[in-house]
């Protein structure tokens, strides 16, 4: 592997039973960057997510991280290098946050044992990198849902990990909880040196906030290969692009100095 390289993909391929959802998918991702997937749904981003967290084993194909195969590591020294905030988290039970957030420790804390001081310290730090330190008596059951996203968040940075698997961080959200939480993520990634992989559904977001993004286009019978473009976003979304991925025409507009997508 490269010296600057965080994450390979190695022609990756995955089916669920005759359905085959990605196809040949290989990728370089350089460390500290912020990697977006964009495309329609069913176009395999939530699966490629997993599998680079060792979730699910691709029917072929491998992933590296750190110069290492991700399914020959073991799960608590795994997620000691990924943190990963899936799209869908349900806490039924009150725990207050600062509780929640040190559940992120358990890669570092033995079994039947307590979190030591360092574990303590870690929670603290987290919560005050997410901005919710404010929250950490509170309930989690009585939070905003951006108040949640932020905590589980600040879960998968208590792990310390080097590298940050977000899906769909910004899904219910209102328009300003979007901005600031993608506007934290990208901070997080420069701040802590942390390769961020993230899946978004607006190619807007992906543009503003990524350093490359992975464009991808759902398999049907008489294409082979999910991946349309990577690279940098000015590169890998564009009109024909776009066409290719969602079935529908765009143009690039340019608004004080930023791209934007603007369909026709």
């Amino acid at each position: 592997m490269k010296a600057a390289e965080g994450i390979r993909v190695d022609e990756v391929s995955m089916a669920y039973g005759s359905s085959k959802i990605l196809d040949g998918v290989s990728l370089s991702i350089g460390k500290g960057s912020v990697i977006t997937m964009v495309g329609p749904n069913g176009c395999g981003k939530t699966t490629l997510l997993k599998i680079i967290n060792n979730l699910l084993k691709p029917d072929r194909g491998r992933v590296f991280v750190e110069g290492r195969e991700v399914n020959s590591m073991p799960a608590h020294r795994l997620a000691r290098i990924m943190g990963y905030v899936p799209q869908g988290h349900k806490i039924s039970f009150p725990f207050k946050v600062r509780d929640v957030v040190i559940t992120g420790r358990m890669p570092y804390i033995p079994a039947f044992s307590s979190p030591k001081r360092e574990d303590l310290e870690k929670t603290e730090q987290a919560l005050v990198l997410t901005g919710i330190s404010g929250l950490a008596d509170q309930s989690y059951t009585q939070i905003s849902g951006g108040e949640r996203q932020l905590v589980m968040i600040a879960r998968a940075m208590a792990q310390q990990p080097s590298v940050l698997l977000l899906d769909e961080p910004t899904s219910y959200l209102d328009f300003k909880n979007q901005i600031l939480t993608l506007k934290m993520i990208k901070e997080i990634s420069r701040s802590r040196k942390v390769t961020v992989i993230m899946t978004l559904h607006d190619p807007n977001h992906a543009l503003m906030f990524s350093d490359e993004v992975v464009l991808l286009r759902k398999l049907n019978g008489s294409r082979a290969g999910n991946v349309i473009a990577f690279g940098p976003p000015h590169e890998a979304i564009t009109p024909k692009n776009i066409q290719a991925a969602y079935g529908v025409e765009v143009e690039i507009a340019e608004v004080t100095g930023r791209k934007l997508l603007l369909p026709l």
